[in-house]
C-alpha cells in the first residue's frame, strides 16, 4: 500500500536512539559491573552471571531513560499511516498537547524493557561468550554463537514490556488510552489475552537475532583492532 519505502519510515530518529543509547549502555556498562562485582567482593574471583545480566540491564535502563524522546519520536513516525510524517512534525504535536512530559511517554515500560534487553543482550552474551570461549576460542563461532543466545533470550523476555511501552508511546500527544504502565499491561491481559502481549514475537525474534549477530561480531572485531593499535 505504502511502497518499500515504507519499510525505512523512521530511520533517521531510529538512528539518532540506537546510536545514543547503544554508546551510552556501552560505555557504562563495564563500570557497573565492575561496581557490582566490588559491592558484593567477589572482583577478584570475575563476573558471575548475575552480575553480568544486572549491570547489562542498569546500564540498558539509565541510557533509555535519558533518551526516551527518542523514542517516542521513533515510535509514531514509523507507526504513521498515510502521508510523510517528520520528526519535527511529531515533536511539536506532542509538544503542544504535552509539553516537555510527553517526550517521556511510556518511559516506565521502556525502562523495563530495555532492563530485560540489555540485561539478555548484554549480561547474556558475556556470559555464553565466557562459556564458549574455551571450546571454540575467542573468535567467530563464540561471537555468533553467544549473539544468537543473546538475541532469542531478548525476544523472549522483551516483548511483552515492548508491546505495553509501544501503545503508551503511541498515545503521546493524543487521547490516552491506558493510565501507565500497569494498568495498560493489566488491560491488554483481561481484555486480550496472554497472546497479546507476545504480538509481533516471531518478527522482534527474527530482528533480535540479526541485530545481535551483526552487532556484537562487529563489535568484537572493531574493538579487537582498535586494541591491538
Amino acid at each position: 500500500q505504502e511502497g518499500p519505502g515504507a519499510l525505512w519510515k523512521g530511520l533517521a530518529p531510529a538512528l539518532l536512539r540506537q546510536i545514543s543509547y547503544t554508546s551510552l549502555s556501552l560505555v557504562i556498562y563495564e563500570p557497573i559491573r565492575g561496581f557490582y562485582g566490588r559491592a558484593l567482593q567477589n572482583a577478584a574471583e570475575g563476573p558471575s552471571f548475575f552480575q553480568r545480566l544486572a549491570a547489562g540491564g542498569t546500564a540498558g535502563a539509565l541510557a533509555i531513560a535519558v533518551f526516551n524522546p527518542a523514542e517516542v519520536i521513533k515510535t509514531q513516525v514509523q507507526t504513521h499511516t498515510g502521508a510523510g510524517q517528520s520528526m519535527a512534525d511529531v515533536a511539536r504535536r506532542v509538544w503542544a498537547q504535552d509539553g516537555i512530559v510527553g517526550f517521556w511517554a511510556g518511559v516506565r515500560p521502556n525502562v523495563a524493557r530495555t532492563f530485560l534487553v540489555n540485561a539478555a543482550e548484554l549480561g547474556t552474551y558475556d556470559e555464553a561468550k565466557s562459556q564458549l570461549k574455551p571450546h571454540f576460542g575467542d573468535g567467530l563461532v563464540s561471537h555468533v554463537g553467544a549473539s544468537g543466545i543473546a538475541g532469542f533470550t531478548s525476544a523472549c523476555v522483551s516483548t511483552p514490556a515492548d508491546v505495553v511501552k509501544t501503545r503508551l508511546m503511541n498515545s503521546a500527544g493524543g487521547e490516552k488510552q491506558y493510565r501507565g504502565m500497569f494498568h495498560g499491561f493489566s488491560r491488554i491481559l483481561v481484555d486480550e489475552g496472554v497472546g497479546a502481549l507476545y504480538k509481533g514475537f516471531l518478527p522482534i525474534c527474527i530482528r533480535k537475532l540479526v541485530w545481535c549477530a551483526a552487532f556484537f561480531v562487529s563489535y568484537e572485531r572493531i574493538r579487537s583492532a582498535v586494541n591491538a593499535r
